[in-house]
């Protein structure tokens, strides 16, 4: 039991904003309205009675939360569906258009929310526990006079470290300088390491960054990755605004049983040349014997 709910087409002004094809974003002043359409597909192998509905939203220092099931807050009250309910077949996709009418006396700044779109079972009087899938889509409605605040942010402290299993990861500190929430994805490559290698590129984890906040960017490396110095290339993306930092990073030696991995080999190493020392002796004084 599944269904997933997307944007069918961004606005012009926005057609190059990889957000505003996954998110309603948009900024607009207090008494104006803007339209979306949303695309809802029941994603099970049987028929299906759709909810749609608006819910509240927040971005706080760890992202991106969604309030528990309808719950509503300012922006809710805006937010009006051409349908609040669907009974689509399976793989069956239906078009709403959403409608948000922002009051003329409207609380200035980001508001955050969410519509969903909920397939519940029938409910079943002898079970006092009901499960239900349901997939949204995000608002990020930005209320004022004039023109959109800006959205930027900054890169700092690109560091190579290890995860608490030893995995290698590059982690970096982003604020958000901007007067939007952001949501960063990027990409991180490695070049010039030990004997010139290069890697990557691998996939960032930072998620959403509220307004003033700060993140850790997070990049797990492939753990074959040897140990010593690179160049390290971050570079995150947020809508249409990008930033890139490059830095000389290094990658410690693994660590196993307490130890470094290249002191654990070069002991080996040892250990097979001190035997094949021995062995080579031995032959001589059994050859001087004869």
């Amino acid at each position: 039991m599944s269904v997933g709910i997307r944007i069918v087409d961004a606005p012009v002004s926005r057609r190059d904003d990889n957000r505003a094809h996954r998110y309603i974003i948009d900024h607009i002043k207090p008494g104006q309205q803007i339209r979306r359409r949303i695309a809802v597909t029941n994603l099970s192998d049987r028929r299906h009675r759709v909810q749609l509905y608006p819910a509240a939203a927040a971005v706080h220092k760890d992202g991106f939360a969604f309030a528990p099931g309808r719950t509503g807050n300012e922006l809710t009250r805006w937010v009006r569906l051409e349908h609040d309910e669907l009974v689509l077949d399976p793989d069956e996709t239906a078009t709403v258009w959403t409608e948000i009418t922002v009051a003329k006396h409207a609380t200035g700044g980001e508001h955050y929310g969410v519509v969903w779109a909920e397939i519940s079972p029938e409910r079943d009087p002898s079970k006092q526990v009901r499960h239900a899938a349901r997939a949204g889509v995000r608002i990020y409605l930005s209320v004022g006079p004039g023109g959109e605040p800006r959205s930027d942010f900054r890169i700092d402290d690109l560091t190579a470290t290890r995860a608490a299993d030893g995995a290698p990861m590059v982690t970096a500190h982003v604020k958000n300088t901007g007067g939007r929430a952001l949501d960063l994805t990027g990409k991180l490559t490695l070049s010039n390491g030990p004997g010139g290698a290069f890697a990557g590129p691998f996939n960032v984890n930072a998620g959403t960054v509220g307004r003033g906040r700060s993140t850790v960017a997070t990049t797990a490396l492939d753990p074959r990755l040897p140990g010593g110095a690179w160049t390290a290339r971050l570079t995150l993306s947020s809508g249409l605004v990008t930033r890139e930092t490059t830095g000389r990073i290094t990658i410690s030696t693994p660590q196993r049983d307490g130890k470094p991995q290249t002191a654990l080999l070069t002991l080996g190493g040892l250990v097979s040349v001190v035997a094949a020392l021995l062995v080579a002796y031995a032959y001589r004084r059994r050859s001087r014997a004869r």
